[in-house]
């Protein structure tokens, strides 16, 4: 790299730490540290938590798929279209979650069914999320190393040691600072910025791209394909293995039943400033995602052609001695495109793409150790102690469990040898918990008469048949018939079925919902917490699209403009991806077609809508940045609101019980829990 290059890293990394040492100061509280202080508007929510999407690990995964299946795979995501936009018009699974006041999924577990439950969800989550997360600063790094040109080893007092062990040593650490200094504050206002400095410098990258390689070159290379591997005919891909149509009719399945269950991002689930906060953030962030298509996406296609058009043989030869000293086979294939990335950029930009992997690799690390990190307190030590942590000792045992995470996920990254497709590892693990918990978190939510024997139920199904599904895949790997995704969808499935039917045998009285929900006569429950309230009242006359759009009187002329935007736009691919369907079954379209087709829909559309996204986002970031310091200059502490959960309520409303209903309603309350002792 040269001199302009390192001067770019330099500059991100004074960034961050100037923003750590910044927000360290106004972080007061366990509330603070765990969700915000749950003052976070909808921008600061949509850049921050999708710059976990765009670190070396993503783009390295990303990578691995285009490499697989080139633009097919994008063709059979349009499938999910309308999963994504029911998801995230609806507010589904995430706005009665924000309603719940809970900061972690198994507070919620607590709330809803028991104690014990919490528990056992907290330290199954925890050990599916650092495994999980065990691979990602190592990818990371060694991503890094080949993008820099680093000496695949290094030797240290007579002995080698691999590179990337150093540099991933060197970012974790940085990460585990910034994640301590301020909590989930910090880790927001970071990643809000890096998020704003990554779109322009997407922008340059994008330039700089266009300009180097023209679109004749990208589909030559990519119309050179096997039949039935095609690259640019979704229709002439069939053949592919893993990532094709059956890989995203279950995935689109996942999606829905699989909504905030995974933990990783766990803190920005509760720390909107309101629950239509939360909702607006996640509509927001899927306008965000079209602009980073673009970048990938040419950064793939132009690896790919560097790589394989004859124009570029001497430099493809280049890269290909590169690789031959990476000793580890999978750890060359997995490199082959960002090798090919690092060679082919220019001076200035190769900088700029270092700094947006770097921004990223922080972004997303840090919300990783925070996220599993808090899990481990909050849903494995709170409920077990039987007195509360003080303010001061609770994060401080915060801070040390994150930092036991840092440690483990140097080690897993250092020793384990990772060999699986990294999206597919992500599937396998992420099913351990997701496969059983996705059931209990929607009927939970949605469903009164859903049990705490059905959770059970449901959770052990689902991750028993997880576990036995990688444990076949390790062990017969040859002959075992399903992928990590199947594996993950037939666990979901079973899940369902034995939490409907373990509910219904077993349901004695309906759960209350409404107090759950803080709806009705318990929404002043909300103001004195010291919460603001987002009351969700309809409006009086609603038309058919009203009503689908889910609007309420929460809704201003501006939201209902974003997120009507949204779904004529996403149902527009929709209805491509529909006619174009059809339109090939009658007279398929030949190879010269589909090379125009993706000139357009995936270069020429998403490079406009990263222009578009640019500017509007950066605007509307800095402004919650701003109106977050503002909000916390005035946030009043309360030491109670700290993830503890007595009689199915949160400690701090529990405080208010002398006052009115609430008392009576827990005492009543048949699913209410009791010590030995009698006292709630």
């Amino acid at each position: 790299m040269h001199l302009l290059d390192w001067g770019l890293v330099a500059f991100a990394l004074i960034i961050v730490f100037g923003v750590g040492a910044l927000t360290q100061r106004y972080m007061r509280s366990v509330a603070d540290f765990m969700a915000g202080g749950r003052v976070a508007g909808r921008y600061l929510l949509a850049v921050a938590s999708g710059e976990m999407s765009a670190g070396a690990v993503v783009f390295a995964a990303t990578f691995e798929v285009i490499a697989k299946a080139g633009f097919t795979w994008t063709w059979w995501q349009w499938i999910n279209v309308p999963v994504g936009l029911m998801i995230a018009i609806t507010g589904f699974v995430i706005y009665r979650y924000r309603e719940t006041r809970s900061m972690t999924l198994a507070q919620f577990f607590e709330i809803r069914y028991s104690k014990r439950f919490r528990v056992f969800t907290g330290c199954l989550g925890f050990f599916a999320g650092i495994v999980n997360f065990g691979i990602i600063p190592a990818v990371g790094a060694q991503f890094i190393t080949a993008f820099v040109g680093l000496p695949p080893m290094v030797t240290i007092l007579g002995s080698n040691i691999p590179t990337y062990m150093l540099v991933m040593s060197v970012l974790l650490s940085i990460t585990l600072m910034l994640t301590l200094a301020g909590g989930q504050i910090t880790v927001m206002v970071t990643d809000c910025l890096e998020g704003i400095v990554s779109q322009i410098l997407y922008l340059v990258i994008i330039v700089a791209l266009l300009f180097m390689f023209d679109w004749s070159e990208i589909s030559t290379v990519l119309a050179d394909r096997p039949a039935g591997q095609s690259w640019l005919n979704p229709f002439d891909s069939l053949a592919v293995e893993d990532f094709n149509l059956w890989y995203v009719l279950m995935a689109a399945c996942l999606n829905i039943y699989g909504t905030m269950a995974w933990q990783n991002q766990n803190a920005y689930n509760s720390a909107g400033l309101t629950p239509h906060e939360n909702r607006m953030g996640n509509i927001l962030g899927r306008w965000r995602a079209y602009g980073k298509s673009a970048l990938t996406f040419l950064l793939a296609t132009c690896a790919l052609t560097y790589l394989l058009h004859p124009d570029f043989a001497q430099q493809a030869a280049q890269v290909m001695h590169d690789l031959s000293l990476i000793p580890d086979e999978h750890t060359r294939e997995q490199m082959r495109i960002p090798m090919a990335v690092s060679h082919m950029l220019p001076v200035g930009v190769k900088g700029a793409f270092c700094a947006v992997l770097i921004m990223g690799i922080f972004g997303g690390d840090s919300t990783h150790l925070h996220s599993w990190g808090s899990l481990f307190i909050q849903d494995v030590l709170v409920p077990l102690r039987k007195r509360p942590f003080g303010a001061k000792q609770h994060i401080r045992a915060l801070r040390l469990s994150i930092t036991g995470v840092a440690v483990f996920a140097f080690l897993f990254g250092a020793f384990f040898p990772q060999t699986e497709y990294i999206i597919m590892w992500w599937v396998v693990t992420q099913g351990i918990y997701i496969g059983g918990a996705g059931a209990v978190i929607i009927g939970g939510l949605y469903w009164k008469k859903g049990t705490t024997q059905a959770a059970w139920a449901a959770l052990l199904t689902g991750s028993v048949l997880s576990v036995g599904g990688i444990t076949a895949r390790i062990v017969w790997q040859d002959v075992f018939p399903l992928n990590g995704m199947q594996v993950s969808f037939s666990a979901s499935l079973t899940a369902i079925i034995v939490y409907v039917v373990v509910s219904l045998l077993t349901c004695k009285e309906d759960f209350n919902l409404e107090r759950m929900l803080h709806r009705g006569k318990y929404a002043r429950i909300t103001d004195e917490v010291g919460e603001k309230r987002d009351p969700q009242i309809p409006f009086v006359k609603r038309g058919i699209f009203a009503r689908i759009m889910n609007f309420n009187s929460n809704f201003t002329k501006s939201d209902k403009l974003i997120t009507i935007g949204l779904f004529v736009w996403s149902m527009l691919w929709f209805g491509i991806f529909c006619i174009g369907g059809l339109w090939n079954f009658i007279a398929p379209w030949p190879i010269e077609v589909w090379k125009t087709f993706w000139h357009v829909a995936a270069i020429g559309v998403p490079v406009f809508m990263a222009l578009v996204t640019a500017v509007w986002f950066t605007w509307g970031g800095t402004r919650d940045i701003l109106a977050l310091f503002r909000r916390l200059k005035l946030e009043v502490v309360n030491e109670l609101d700290d993830g503890t959960v007595v009689g199915h309520q949160n400690l701090d409303e529990v405080a208010l019980a002398h006052d009115g209903e609430v008392t009576e309603d827990v005492a009543s309350d048949p699913t209410h829990e009791q010590d030995k002792s009698g006292k709630s």
